[in-house]
């Protein structure tokens, strides 16, 4: 029986906030695994005694960018990560956007505001403030050129916690079509889905947020599987990803634009998409073999 560990954070006293991680759990119980749900930086966890860890909910890594990336090293070392820790190490950081854009990808222009660069907010257009390490809409926020000062309050935050800031502009398509999210599982299309705008005009970066507006299932266009595709195919060791999700919005020309490459801890929304959890546990139970 492969042994199973299933990666997530420590929510106590709160309850967590992962929905698939029971049902998940249970299902691949039933194929015969051995499974755990264990938190990432619980120091007692023996991960070489797991033929695979596939990281699912360590929602809080954010916080913690830097010690995250160095136990995915650890436990690469012991045995099976997935995603492998070269990937995760890429991926935490979102300047990886810049690296899709050179490799040829349609990528939401970005740019990129370090502890100590100077300020050049966009006057002509409205624009999204978030940093190059998060998750949720973590300090994310939308200003107009009027909301300069306070845009400039963000990013002096920011830096003062030494994170490093993004630039976008903000995608109007997101107003009409949402944002949709590809689902790739074991190297194929699992599922997609769509959300709402999550930045209201007006909402303080450090105000709670809801990371999933108004999702629902979603059937994507052939434009939006070659764009994810293309996204994927561009990642460094992009033959050992297990799991993804492309995030995509429309630009102006109504094209698809990655907006997120999620390889770390993506909601993989089983609970709108039952059909797909035995996809999940065949390509998990395959993995660790």
């Amino acid at each position: 029986m492969p042994r199973v560990a299933l990666v997530t954070y420590d929510p106590r006293p709160k309850a967590g906030k992962d929905a698939d991680l029971p049902v998940l759990l249970a299902a691949l119980r039933a194929a015969g695994a051995e499974a755990d749900a264990v938190f990432w930086d619980d120091a007692g966890v023996d991960w070489g005694a797991y033929d695979i860890a596939v990281i699912r909910s360590t929602w809080d890594y954010s916080w913690r960018a830097a010690e995250f990336v160095a136990w995915a090293e650890r436990c690469a070392k012991a045995t099976r990560l997935a995603n492998p820790a070269e990937v995760v190490r890429w991926n935490t950081d979102k300047r990886y956007l810049g690296d899709l854009t050179a490799a040829g990808v349609p990528v939401v222009s970005t740019r990129y505001v370090a502890p100590g660069d100077a300020v050049d907010l966009p006057g002509d257009h409205e624009y999204v403030v978030k940093p190059a390490s998060g998750a949720g809409a973590r300090y994310a926020a939308r200003y107009t050129p009027e909301q300069h000062e306070r845009a400039v309050r963000h990013l002096a935050h920011m830096h003062e916690e030494g994170l490093t800031a993004m630039v976008q502009p903000y995608m109007k398509g997101i107003d009409e079509r949402g944002e949709r999210a590809l689902q790739f599982f074991g190297g194929r299309l699992l599922h997609a889905s769509r959300k709402r705008a999550v930045l209201a005009p007006g909402t303080a970066f450090d105000a709670d947020k809801v990371a999933h507006p108004g999702l629902e299932p979603w059937t994507p266009t052939p434009a939006e599987v070659s764009v994810a595709e293309r996204a994927l195919a561009a990642v460094p060791d992009a033959q050992e990803v297990l799991y993804a999700r492309v995030d995509l919005v429309d630009g102006e020309d109504g094209r698809p634009l990655v907006m997120e490459l999620e390889l770390v801890e993506p909601n993989l929304f089983l609970f709108l998409h039952p059909d797909s959890v035995r996809a999940v546990v065949e390509a998990i139970l395959a993995a660790a073999r």
